[in-house]
């Protein structure tokens, strides 16, 4: 199945093919003038050299030969040569019939799938998330969602910060404050105890103070560093300890994780590839690559021809230890081995672009990545109203899960204020206004450009107006609403007839172009397409159910395909909702 765009971009090209000309000439888009008609194709403007005529005279040729197919209700030509294209109603209500009922609403499968790795999320250990993993996680998550929904294989890896100086940091101080610990009695040998001896609180206060203290006591730096190398090396009680840090840590991501409806497939932390970073440097030493510089070990990876310095991927430090460069190398050549992907894709923070450069250049020369496809998938920063990183009013970081419970607590207001879900009880109430919270946050975050800074504003993004989640979510439950009363009435939903009017022209080509936004988010890691995608639709059929008659509508066989064509937005909708990780409810 191809989408509509597509089937109409295969006869343009047939008619360029038909001129003795290439296909790639009869790509066909969306018109920028609607005015002018529904598609438009500048094929002409690029043949013209390659045929060596005027693109006017080459457009009247396509034109003269797309006149003559019956889908086409107008073909006409703008300027130098622009092909204007509109379908014909019957055209429209034809595809309408092939999708109708499709359960992925009319969204073609990728026609060469893929196994794709995604690396998102990357909280650490002994931490709490806060907004600043916000971005990584909604986005990662979408984008798991999408490219699976296309029918690609994924493996998605949420890459645990849970190993090096910080754990020996904590360590310690765990050590001085509580020396009785059994983890540290270098003559007990285990089994040791199960129940943890710290709660994720207790690491949160910690971390900074041991933080503290070794920024200003080289003696306690020392001991930090002795103490990894000794967790590094396999000391038991240091590694039941650690695990249990992991594990307390972990409990509370998940509860964040889970709110978001956000998961991973793998839990891998920086530590799972801990043993393959003296065969990572062995293959940079067999290879070549490794060279000394000022006492470190680095691998060069400028390019002739860079427009900006790119700096060597240091790979050992002068005392010895190992870098975030080589666990970076050493966790793409298990992912390699592991999955054999064709795309690896690391949604992070762009302002660590240049040490993704620097890694991607040295896995690559080295024959690490094999051959598989790096790609920085970077995003800006959520900012509060002053326009700087967000932070609470005490002017800490805000975390995430005080975000989430802010924005539960804006939407319960909004929902009060607009008298909405008042007849639920306190259950359901409850579980609506987490829901159109969550919807919030994700949305906000979603619709603005990838690789754009936002401000975040509770106010606006809990509205159910304008271009808001909770405005999709009331959009959804007002076509199952009228779905409901349909059923009630004893109305069915029916085949789409040829749309009689502008409004359900408009609904229909809308409704076709979701196949062509999902490859297009997709392609170019881009999910705000997908939410410019959903806001027109919902704002399309608020026209089509303000302006045309549908359960009122007399005619029997005009109100069945109305209901149909109502019951294609919702399902659209319902998809597009599930692919930005957005739970509907059934009414409010």
């Amino acid at each position: 199945m191809k989408t509509l765009l597509g089937q109409l971009q295969d006869k343009v090209a047939d008619a360029f093919e038909r001129l003795g000309l290439d296909r790639a000439f009869g790509a066909v888009e969306r018109s920028r003038r609607p005015d002018l008609g529904q598609f438009q194709n500048s094929g002409a403007m690029q043949a013209a050299k390659a045929a060596r005529k005027p693109p006017r005279a080459i457009a009247e040729a396509v034109a003269a030969d797309l006149r003559a197919d019956p889908a086409f209700a107008d073909v006409s030509i703008a300027g130098p040569g622009f092909l204007n294209l509109s379908l014909t109603d019957d055209a429209l209500a034809a595809w309408a019939a092939t999708v109708a009922t499709d359960p992925r609403a009319g969204c073609p499968k990728a026609a060469a799938p893929q196994t794709v790795v995604l690396d998102f999320g990357g909280p650490n250990v002994a931490k709490a998330m806060h907004v600043g993993h916000l971005r990584s996680s909604i986005i990662g998550d979408t984008l798991q969602r999408l490219f699976r929904f296309a029918g690609h294989t994924v493996h998605s890896d949420i890459h645990l910060g849970d190993w090096g100086l910080q754990m020996g940091m904590l360590l310690e101080e765990m050590k001085r404050t509580r020396p009785d610990l059994v983890y540290f009695d270098a003559d007990f040998h285990g089994p040791y105890p199960d129940v943890s001896p710290v709660t994720i609180d207790d690491l949160q206060e910690m971390y900074p103070r041991a933080a503290a203290r070794c920024k200003e006591d080289e003696g306690a730096r020392r001991e930090a560093r002795l103490a990894t190398a000794e967790l590094q090396g396999g000391r038991a009680g240091y590694v039941a300890l650690w695990r249990h840090f992991v594990a307390a840590t972990r409990a509370s991501l998940e509860v964040d994780f889970d709110r978001l409806d956000v998961h991973f497939d793998y839990w891998y932390g920086e530590s799972t590839v801990n043993d393959r970073l003296p065969e990572v440097v062995a293959t940079l030493e067999r290879g070549g690559f490794l060279e000394e510089s000022e006492g470190a070990r680095v691998v060069h990876v400028a390019r002739d021809g860079d427009k900006h310095e790119v700096p060597p991927l240091i790979i050992e430090k002068g005392d010895g230890g190992y870098t975030y460069g080589a666990t970076d190398l050493a966790t793409i050549q298990m992912r390699v081995a592991d999955f054999a992907p064709d795309l690896i894709l690391y949604v992070v923070d762009q302002r660590q672009h240049l040490h993704f450069e620097q890694v991607f250049r040295a896995a690559q020369r080295s024959g690490i990545a094999g051959a598989a496809r790096l790609q920085h998938v970077g995003f800006g920063t959520v900012n509060g109203p002053d326009g700087k990183p967000f932070k609470t009013r005490a002017g800490g970081v805000l975390k995430l899960g005080d975000l989430i419970e802010m924005a539960t607590a804006e939407a319960r207001a909004r929902l009060d204020e607009a008298g909405l879900a008042k007849d639920a009880d306190d259950a359901e109430k409850a579980g609506t206004a987490d829901r159109v919270g969550v919807a919030a946050v994700r949305y906000a975050d979603l619709m603005n450009e990838r690789t754009s800074d936002y401000v975040f504003e509770f106010a606006k993004f809990t509205r159910f107006e304008g271009n808001t989640g909770p405005y999709l979510l009331y959009a959804t439950v007002r076509v199952k609403s009228l779905l409901r009363k349909a059923a009630e009435l004893g109305a069915t939903p029916g085949a789409v007839l040829p749309p009689r009017t502008e409004v359900e022209r408009a609904l229909l080509l809308q409704l076709a172009g979701f196949g062509d936004v999902v490859a297009d988010a997709i392609d170019k890691r881009l999910p705000h397409f997908l939410c410019e995608h959903a806001f027109t639709l919902a704002r399309e059929f608020s026209r089509f159910w303000q302006g045309e008659s549908i359960l009122k509508e007399s005619d029997e066989a005009l109100r069945a395909s109305r209901l149909g064509l109502s019951r294609m937005v919702h399902d659209q909708l319902e998809v597009i909702l599930g692919l930005l990780g957005i739970r509907t409810v059934e009414r409010m």
